[in-house]
């Protein structure tokens, strides 16, 4: 395997290569099954990866040239698969297949078809050279070139200005994030003269002493700030749900799979790091408890189903930073994986709904869809259940698993975990009862156009709805007969953090009970949100009308981009202007303008004394004579 390892990054960039170059020439059919095809054989390579290492139980570390070398200091262009990157690569590889088989055919009538799929290979490409890297360097060339994918991905119709602007918006949030990133990976090479995982981790160990103590935190908080801007969370978050103006396979590989786990991955490779500080652990477990929460808020009274879902994301990406704040390394990959599978299964279903629906994104001009797109419905209802933590659906078990250890972490923050999974459970149904449920409510032109979307879209559909049902299987506890196969195998990748968190054994009663509270939390959402949209029929307020004070602050974001742009945008455009007239134009303009004109004003005035008059030459010699003169007895 380690000789063919390369291949897996290598592939989707190929792919690029080839349809980025004849995206002009190729058929759309060569195309597709080209971009498709690159990502399957990446999957199968990965899974042969994942044999290897299940067998053997060493990861793969290879090196393949010395990159950067300055006397003793060197950053090795190296991979390295263990138990962490080996299931990030069957994630990435897997979904990201089934999202360019969507892709196939809900893209098929797009004029910037070749394009779409070299942007989609090429997004792959980097976001497995994130995974992949060995070093902290190679890491960030895969975390930057996802960044730029994604720019390119959300703004690929960039004829519409709003869509343009989400894309910029995006890149500029994560450039805020990617800086402290940048400037942490300066701060590890400083300190320990390499940026590579296997160096580094170790001697993180093995440090004592309050200065070190403040350099780890330091370090932690900086990567954290990182972490916040690829995976959206409080205060970086905001581009995340404009991002939705991308298409909708985009959407789903965005935000299920790949690149808003990137901070996530990051935490849990960098485990030991974070360990070492408490006070950065703390902060991780506020922000992501306030972000799962906030969005959780905003997402109760959003009508447009993408909105919802964007939303949606943002807050379970806070539940995978509360488990990491809490030490549940394991619990917040696992989250991670299970909401590959049930997130990426909603986008993609979503995107089925729009496409039945002639572009229309609106909730409340769908409803009564069950009939018309049975096999969405079905593989929709079965996300909508694994997100909403409803067992034995995957997100059950890994939204167990965070809520158990945040209860021994804190009881308040297990309370507010609780009350942001019931609302999880509310927005979740609320979207599916309005859009599948009740009678139409779109034009008579909608409804006779509705029609279950073609094989291309329904089957990654139901593969990935098999996979939100039995993906919370691979870590069942103890209590229900399993036997924690994923903490067993990622056991390796967190070793070296388990002295150092303060973890206690839970009494099966009292799991029982958590299991319970959440379980009942879930049902309890979902019984308000039957009898409000199904057995009441309510449908939310147009935009015309007013909402009560609550309603209207959760709809309107809570005026957060609103803030921003009193706080942030326009204080610098006042900046800016001020600059540019004051310092620029008035200053630095008005200078070298300055020596320019007095240069030629002056030239104009002397070069009236060179007249061609002789008497005048004569008249100022003897003028100059007489200075002369007075300047000798004066001095």
């Amino acid at each position: 395997m380690n000789n063919y390892l390369w291949l897996i990054p290598i592939l989707p960039l190929a792919g690029f290569l080839i349809n980025g170059l004849g995206r002009n020439v190729l058929s759309k059919g060569v195309i597709g099954t080209i971009g498709s095809l690159v990502i399957l054989a990446s999957f199968c390579l990965s899974v042969s990866a994942f044999a290897q290492i299940n067998s053997t139980g060493q990861p793969i570390n290879v090196t393949y040239f010395t990159w950067i070398k300055v006397g003793v200091f060197n950053i090795p262009f190296a991979f390295l698969v263990d138990q962490l990157s080996a299931i990030m690569l069957l994630i990435i590889t897997g979904v990201g297949f089934l999202i360019h088989l969507y892709s196939t055919g809900y893209m098929s009538h797009d004029k910037g078809f070749g394009k779409y799929f070299a942007y989609l290979n090429l997004f792959v490409f980097f976001m497995l050279l994130l995974v992949l890297g060995s070093n902290f360097v190679v890491m960030f060339i895969g975390w930057e070139g996802v960044g730029l994918c994604s720019y390119l991905l959300i703004g690929f119709w960039f004829t519409s200005g709003d869509y343009a602007d989400a894309a910029k918006k995006a890149f500029v949030m994560n450039r805020i994030g990617d800086l402290g990133f940048l400037i942490a990976i300066f701060l590890l090479i400083h300190f320990f003269n390499s940026a590579s995982y296997a160096d580094i981790f170790p001697k993180v160990r093995g440090l004592q002493g309050p200065h070190v103590a403040l350099g780890i935190t330091l370090i932690s908080m900086l990567l954290f700030v990182g972490a916040t801007g690829k995976s959206a969370q409080i205060p970086l978050f905001t581009w995340l749900p404009d991002a939705m103006a991308g298409p909708t396979p985009v959407s789903a590989l965005i935000h299920a799979a790949t690149m808003v786990t990137a901070g996530i991955y990051m935490i849990a490779r960098a485990n030991v790091i974070f360990s070492m500080s408490p006070v950065t652990m703390h902060v991780i477990a506020i922000v992501g408890l306030a972000t799962a929460l906030l969005a959780a808020l905003i997402a109760l009274t959003q009508t447009d189903i993408k909105k919802v879902l964007a939303y949606s994301t943002v807050s379970q990406l806070g539940y995978m930073f509360l488990g990491l704040g809490v030490g549940a390394y394991t619990g917040a990959f696992f989250h991670v994986i299970t909401h590959a599978f049930f997130k990426a299964l909603l986008f993609l279903g979503a995107g089925s709904v729009i496409h039945a629906m002639s572009n229309e994104q609106d909730i409340r001009k769908m409803g009564g869809l069950r009939t018309k797109l049975p096999i969405t419905f079905a593989t929709m209802l079965m996300g909508t259940i694994a997100i909403s933590g409803i067992p034995p659906f995957s997100g059950f078990f890994s939204k167990d698993e965070i809520l158990a250890h945040t209860f021994e972490s804190s009881h308040t923050m297990y309370v507010l975990g609780v009350i942001g999974a019931m609302l999880t459970s509310f927005y979740m149904f609320r979207m599916l009862f309005l859009t599948f449920s009740g009678s139409f409510r779109g034009t008579h032109e909608q409804e006779h156009h509705l029609h279950e979307s073609p094989w291309s879209i329904t089957v990654p559909l139901i593969v990935l709805a098999i996979l939100s049902v039995v993906g919370g299987f691979i870590n069942v506890p103890h209590i229900m007969g399993g036997n924690h196969w994923l903490q067993n195998w990622l056991e390796p990748v967190f070793k070296l953090s388990e002295p150092l968190l303060a973890h206690t054994e839970t009494e099966p009663s009292t799991e029982w009970l958590l299991m319970g509270i959440s379980v009942g939390a879930a049902f309890i959402a979902l019984f308000y949100a039957y009898v409000k949209y199904i057995k009441n029929k309510h449908v939310p307020v147009a935009d015309t009308e007013e909402r009560p004070l609550l309603a209207n602050l959760s709809y309107h974001k809570f005026y957060i981009d609103e803030l921003y742009d009193f706080l942030i945008r326009k204080p610098l455009d006042a900046l800016s202007v001020f600059f540019y007239k004051v310092v620029d134009k008035m200053g630095i303009d008005g200078l070298v303008n300055g020596l320019g004109n007095g240069t030629v004003e002056s030239s104009k005035g002397l070069r009236l004394l060179q007249a061609g008059n002789v008497g005048f030459y004569i008249f100022m010699m003897v003028i100059g004579i007489i200075a002369i003169l007075f300047y000798r007895l004066k001095f």
